[in-house]
């Protein structure tokens, strides 16, 4: 059986956010099933940034993805963010494909927290803030249009010019450039910056907001005001993960949150191990740290889809 080659040009064809919100949303309650397999993330450690390496297995397939983050890489012409995944057979560990999983990364993260607001924010949310409005905030955003009827989304960033390529990247939809305090006066706030201290402040969140902290990844990160926590319900995608390198690890290492007064998982509520009665008044975080179940569950998306065209490169990389 030959091994499917896919190129970032391939993955951009196949990959569908729609498709990646349903398969991201099933594989956390998977996981909170007990039906897939998956350590925390290792981290590497670099001069200039670090490299991760997040395996998983879930029913029918299993893979890894090496992905590193080198916040100066813009500056070289180069994403912070490139990535490659292997997707093997579970059944045999034959490697079934091996493709670039940079657009995947991006758009898992955005899956997932759409998934996360699915359950926290409140139904009614007609407005998106996107503090930050770089790549992932496209990913975001494509990631709610498709669950929520959005009627504005405010975007703030510290670069007008990332916020125009933003508004013109969505000619369909109104965007407009605002102040972060007026991006965090909407239903649903998504945190998407590089930020090692806190950027919004709880003076910034109204009652009844939903948080998305997405920028927080690795140790020493950290975008909200640590009392934000403190007086919200606190959902993450995997508890040791995010007191080591999420949103709560720099006020967990500090004392100022206990991880015990985390609510649940998100692969909990969207099970319905753990049951979420919303509050209107209720401020929801949830704190997403990246895990691998969301990429191998959208490799398997994009494999399925690409084996069913055969129309794209494979190699024989195993000799019988």
């Amino acid at each position: 059986m030959p091994t499917l080659i896919l190129t970032a040009k391939d993955v951009k064809e196949l990959i569908d956010m729609p498709e990646v919100i349903e398969v991201v949303e099933k594989a956390f309650a998977d996981w909170a099933n007990g039906k897939a397999a998956m350590p925390p993330k290792a981290y590497v450690q670099v001069e200039r940034g670090d490299f991760r390496a997040m395996p998983a297995a879930i029913p029918g397939g299993a893979g890894l993805k090496w992905v590193n983050v080198h916040p100066d890489n813009p500056s070289r012409n180069l994403p912070t963010v490139m990535a490659i995944l292997i997707y093997n057979d579970p059944s045999t560990g034959y490697p079934l494909a091996i493709m670039d999983a940079t657009e995947l990364t991006a758009y898992r993260t955005g899956a997932a927290a759409a998934v996360a607001s699915k359950y926290l924010a409140r139904r009614d949310s007609r407005t998106l803030g996107l503090i930050g409005a770089g790549r992932q905030a496209h990913t975001q955003l494509m990631a709610h249009l498709s669950l929520f009827d959005l009627q504005e989304v405010r975007a703030y960033d510290r670069s007008p010019a990332a916020t125009d390529r933003l508004i013109k990247a969505f000619p369909k939809t109104r965007i407009r450039a605002a102040s972060l305090a007026d991006a965090a006066e909407s239903d649903i706030v998504c945190t998407v910056t590089p930020a090692h201290e806190p950027v919004l402040m709880k003076e910034h969140v109204r009652p009844g907001t939903h948080v998305n902290a997405i920028g927080a990844d690795a140790a020493g990160k950290e975008e909200l005001d640590p009392s934000i926590l403190n007086n919200a319900v606190v959902v993450v995608d995997e508890i040791v993960q995010a007191s080591r390198s999420g949103e709560i690890n720099v006020p967990v290492s500090k004392g100022l949150f206990k991880v015990e007064s985390i609510f649940a998982t998100l692969g909990d509520i969207v099970s319905g191990k753990k049951v979420f009665e919303r509050r209107p008044s209720a401020v929801t975080v949830f704190d997403s740290t990246g895990v691998a179940i969301e990429d191998v569950a959208t490799a398997k998306l994009i494999y399925e889809r690409a084996r069913a065209e055969e129309r794209y490169h494979a190699v024989d990389m195993v000799e019988a």
